[in-house]
């Protein structure tokens, strides 16, 4: 990792943690109306089955993610997953690879807990992440997780290791 920027599990209840989220929430709305938003709240994020990494740089937040371990269901033929869930960085500091560093964090959390396959839902319109996800493997896919297919959300997947033994 880059040495301007430490990435590490955190708390989402920070006060600068929780305004980057603010932002993000701003951002979607801009997007998307508010029943087409899929945002975990700050409580959630506090829940055991979720990791939450922040990226700092000289202290101040300047990225994030989660991933939120989830059971088996008809539509991962029963495999368990996780769900990376809001990453996000800021503006005035993309273009530095931290969002795929983030990404690396997250998956690695996920191998770390025996998970092997990462899934994620983003909205159609966020261009720069869809092409991070791209870029990491990430391949496109069904609906999962009650979200509707409503041609505003894309749907995508990574095996992060083959299910028979951790990377």
């Amino acid at each position: 990792m880059p040495a301007d920027f430490v990435i590490a599990a955190e708390r989402p209840d920070g006060p600068d943690v929780v305004a980057l989220l603010a932002r993000l929430d701003a951002y979607l709305a801009s997007l998307y109306a508010p029943e087409d938003n899929h945002i975990l709240s700050v409580d959630e994020l506090l829940a055991p089955a979720v990791r939450f990494f922040v990226a700092r740089i000289d202290g101040a937040a300047v990225g994030c993610g989660a991933a939120r371990r989830m059971p088996g269901e008809p539509a991962t033929d029963g495999v368990a997953y996780g769900e990376v869930k809001r990453m996000m960085v800021d503006p005035a500091h993309r273009g530095r690879r931290i969002g795929a560093h983030l990404l690396a964090a997250i998956e690695a959390g996920l191998r770390d807990d025996g998970i092997a396959l990462a899934l994620l839902e983003t909205g159609r319109d966020q261009h720069e992440a869809l092409r991070l996800y791209e870029r990491a493997g990430y391949t496109r896919r069904g609906a999962f997780g009650g979200y509707p297919d409503n041609g505003l959300s894309v749907f995508l997947h990574k095996r992060l290791y083959d299910g028979r033994q951790r990377r």
